[in-house]
């Protein structure tokens, strides 16, 4: 890596640097889902999320959709949020939390207007208006590689994942971890069989130990719903483009991590204590999983596939990569990178890592990924528990 590599991003006061500069329209609660939707269609620019939960949620759930919720504003990618809800206490607290970064927050609730989602459609396109018009006059500027944090995601998986896209996406990880950046993977029921080569690397005991306690759980989780993770992961999809078991697909999903030491094993939607390579410990679906690292901070999402998969983030840029001839030859609107001649044995693979880490720079400067142009991406906040 060269020291003049940079991209051009958005520096935001708490230090942190976005690699977009959205107005993001929150909706706490259900009630307002369809609020946020007409709010956000009037401003041009915007983005919404929607939790489609609130009264009943209990104990970690309730913490977790806390954390999510919180961490979808604090994304350096946004740059001014409108918090709405059913719930007042809940939009102040969330509001109040994601302001401390020094970011531009409006919070309104139902109760503001009168119980009329007419009157709060009303009020959220003049708060979130005015919101993105104070965001147009941020401009990007130089940012070193050091404040990427990255997300590494794969689906809907082949040999060519494992093989080739994945240890790719380790290069990549390997050489942003080194500018003093930051790189997470979780899908944790994708460790399970290789959990003790993630363990090798763990950066003290305590987090080894926290890496096999979290593959663990998952195993434990699927034997008391008495579940066969074949069938269910590797899935049908998996297992008709030639994978057999977990074991097999871990080794691969592991490769994303590339070979730098693992600092820590965050919960869903947490974020990171310091720099570095991280896990999460989260579900292995990957809209849930995508959502968890973009709460957790991640800018860009890294997201390899065997025989194509269109589920993006909504929030962080989602750069799609394939190894398989076939799908690079297919998904040409779809895939961001192709690396089939690493595959085929016509490139080497730190060729298409210096190629891969510049199309990282060009969208992180800006560049649209297919996913944002043709509108796929999307935040799904996991469940944890029962509702009341």
């Amino acid at each position: 890596m060269a020291e003049t590599d940079r991209f051009l991003g958005y520096r935001r006061s708490d230090g942190t640097v976005g690699v977009r500069n959205d107005v993001l329209v929150l909706s706490a609660t259900g009630l307002t889902g369809p609020t946020a939707r007409r709010i956000c269609a009037a401003i041009q620019g915007s983005k919404t999320v929607s939790m489609p939960y609130d009264a009943g949620v209990l104990g970690e759930d309730e913490a977790a959709q806390h954390r999510a919720l919180v961490g979808l504003g604090r994304n350096p990618n946004v740059g001014a949020v409108l918090v709405i809800g059913g719930n007042p206490p809940k939009v102040e607290r969330i509001a109040e939390a994601v302001a401390s970064t020094g970011k531009p927050v409006e919070a309104l609730s139902l109760d503001d207007c009168g119980h009329d989602a007419l009157v709060l459609t009303d009020k959220g396109v003049r708060a979130g208006a005015k919101l993105a018009r104070d965001v147009s006059s941020q401009r990007r500027e130089p940012a070193p590689v050091s404040a990427l944090f990255l997300g590494l995601e794969c689906g809907r998986s082949d040999p060519s994942s494992g093989l080739t896209a994945n240890p790719l996406l380790g290069l990549i990880a390997d050489r942003v971890v080194d500018a003093g950046g930051s790189a997470v993977i979780g899908e944790a029921t994708e460790w399970l069989g290789a959990e003790h080569l993630l363990a090798r690397r763990a950066a003290s005991p305590a987090v080894a130990q926290a890496i096999l306690e979290a593959v663990r759980g998952r195993e434990q989780l699927a034997m008391d719903a008495g579940v066969d993770l074949l069938g269910h992961n590797p899935g049908p999809t998996n297992i008709a483009a030639g994978l057999s078991t977990i074991e097999e697909k871990s080794l691969g999903n592991i490769a994303k991590s590339g070979s730098r030491p693992i600092q820590s094993v965050l919960a869903y939607a947490q974020a990171p204590p310091t720099p570095g390579l991280h896990l999460m410990d989260a579900p292995a679906y990957a809209p849930e999983s995508l959502t968890g690292f973009t709460a957790a901070g991640a800018q860009v999402m890294l997201f390899t596939t065997g025989v194509g998969n269109s589920f993006t983030s909504l929030l962080a840029p989602t750069l799609k990569v394939s190894a398989n001839p076939e799908t690079c030859a297919r998904l040409d609107v779809q895939l961001d990178f192709e690396a089939a001649e690493v595959f085929l044995g016509r490139e080497p693979i730190e060729a298409a890592a210096d190629r891969l880490f510049q199309t990282l720079l060009d969208v992180a400067s800006g560049t649209a990924t297919w996913g944002e142009i043709l509108g796929e991406g999307e935040e799904v906040v996991s469940r944890f528990g029962a509702a009341l």
